[in-house]
């Protein structure tokens, strides 16, 4: 479940207006940040759409190296083939930038109705669709208010989260539709006076009257696009909030809405089989997954869109993130079928609070360290401390880690300094491993579209392609290994930064995460090549 981020937080909205009124690890030398460090130039517009993959030394941008990565370690070397599972919402696998490096099932004919390979799942040509039609759902705490067990272990917690949470997209919508009413308005008034719809600041500073009416719509235009270039871009921007807004209420907070179409019992982890192979997006507004793809591995200079981190890399396509939270079972199983389908990687850019079957999901982690595969998933978008508040997935059980394939990450900014870590992105010392690129990246979504998203959801990705990466040019190195080097070699910086919106939260970078660094391809490298 992505957070959602709105033109307004509820304490932020104004009045409403009414009436009138070189470091040495593993035998190797690596790149160390200097301290201190500046950054010495601003981003330029080429570099804004692969800031990711640019070098913190050479370009001042906190991004993970990997353009350096290319040229001085691997040049030529091209690696073997590579299987990532993109745990996610939809992949548009006929996209421009995608559809050379799709997975395809090796064993499966297509479309004949039949399971070739008799692993449960018909005509899984290029993965698997757990939700069917399903879009919309609850979150999970709702789900557990809804089933009414009291006996639930977070029954209370999901009881107080669900009346905050209620109450504050409640209280967001009544907000949100008087703005509208007034923008409604006022848009009359000024349309009329100008004799057109669309109109400029400029147009409006034009005015002159003493109508009050009049007065007062120029009054609540200016107040309200402050910070935007026309009324139109506000309305829309406020539109987009409108529609999240009512997702929550009608959907996530709705207790007696069922949105799943599947057929199954989502609590009983034998009823398997269901669901379908369409593994596109099934909705227009829907590009997360899509875009989670194109950050791993959008094809390399194919001079179209975007380089992905990785190269030599096949995507799975697992569709099991709904609008809303992802059922315990339909990860669990999407984790399954990725190792089952030799994934060496699997990411999940998705997460939640509750859980109701965590503990089929935990035994789904085991199962791919079991099977030498590495997960590697986002923090998570609300600026929480993950030592305090739980979260799932999670590989820790009862205070202990149960495996050592499971790396999380934390998400950056594209300008180092004090705001380099993203004031949404959770953190941890001991619950998040490491931090990577997640604001304004740049990728593929839908029908051969591109667009800058934020987002943990971005960041996991990015790590999943060095991942990629390394276990492509070094087969023999395990899962483990692979955390191992990725956490090692990162960049260490020496500062303290802001976490999440208050500018007084300052803390050590270096006490965010388990590692402490931030992920770096080129470090990456140089680390695995010495592995053994």
């Amino acid at each position: 479940m992505k957070a959602l981020k709105l033109v307004f937080a509820t304490a932020l909205i104004g009045p409403f207006f009414v009436g009138c009124g070189s470091a040495r690890v593993g035998g190797i030398s690596l790149e160390k940040v200097p301290h201190p460090y500046y950054k010495t130039a601003p981003i330029t517009e080429k570099q804004q759409n692969h800031w990711g993959h640019l070098d913190l030394l050479l370009d001042t941008i906190p991004g993970m190296s990997v353009d350096r990565a290319y040229k001085e370690v691997l040049k030529t070397e091209q690696g073997t083939t590579t299987l990532v599972a993109v745990i996610d919402s939809g992949m548009d696998i006929d996209h421009e930038d995608l559809n050379d490096v799709i997975w395809t099932n090796p064993n499966e004919i297509p479309n004949n109705g039949i399971d070739d390979d008799n692993n449960g799942y018909v005509d899984d040509i290029h993965g698997w669709n757990f939700l069917g039609n399903t879009y919309n759902e609850q979150l999970e705490y709702t789900r557990i208010l809804a089933k009414g067990d009291t006996s639930h272990p977070q029954y209370a917690e999901a009881e107080a989260k669900y009346e905050e949470e209620f109450r504050k997209y409640s209280n967001l919508k009544d907000t949100y539709d008087k703005i509208m009413a007034q923008l409604v308005t006022a848009d009359y008034y000024l349309s009329t006076n100008l004799k057109k719809s669309t109109y400029s600041k400029a147009d409006i500073d034009s005015i002159s009257t003493n109508n009050q009416s009049l007065l007062t719509a120029i009054e609540i235009v200016k107040y309200y696009t402050s910070g935007y270039d026309s009324l139109s871009d506000f309305k829309e921007a406020i539109k987009n909030d409108l529609v999240l807004i009512n997702d929550h209420l009608d959907y996530h907070l709705n207790k007696d809405f069922q949105g799943r179409t599947t057929g199954d019992n989502p609590d009983d982890l034998s009823d398997v089989g269901y669901g379908d192979n369409n593994v596109n997006p099934h909705d227009p507004e829907e590009t997360h997954g899509t875009h989670v793809a194109g950050i791993i591995a959008a094809e390399r200079n194919n001079q179209i869109g975007i380089n992905g981190v990785a190269n030599n890399v096949k995507l799975i396509a697992i569709r099991s993130t709904p609008n809303g939270d992802e059922y315990d079972k339909d990860v669990a199983l999407a984790i399954r079928y990725a190792v089952d389908n030799g994934a060496k990687i699997i990411n999940g850019s998705f997460g939640k609070y509750f859980a109701t079957h965590s503990e089929w999901v935990t035994d789904a982690i085991a199962y791919a360290a079991q099977h030498d595969v590495l997960l590697v998933i986002s923090a998570g978008n609300e600026a929480y401390d993950l030592d305090k508040t739980a979260s799932f997935p999670s590989d820790v059980v009862n205070g202990k880690e149960i495996s050592d394939n499971f790396l999380v990450v934390g998400a950056l900014n594209p300008t180092y300094g004090t705001k380099v870590v993203a004031d949404y992105s959770n953190y941890g010392q001991q619950n998040v491993d490491v931090f990577a690129p997640g604001s304004e990246i740049y990728s593929t979504i839908p029908n051969n579209a591109y667009k800058s998203e934020d987002g943990t959801s971005m960041a996991a990705p990015a790590v999943a392609g060095v991942a990629a990466l390394i276990r492509s040019q070094y087969p023999h190195l395990r899962a483990a290994q692979v955390k191992e080097i990725i956490m090692k070699s990162g960049l260490s910086l020496p500062t303290e930064v802001q976490v999440g919106e208050d500018p007084t939260h300052i803390k050590a970078f270096q006490k965010l995460s388990k590692s402490g660094k931030i992920v770096n391809a080129y470090n990456a490298l140089l680390m695995a090549s010495k592995m053994k």
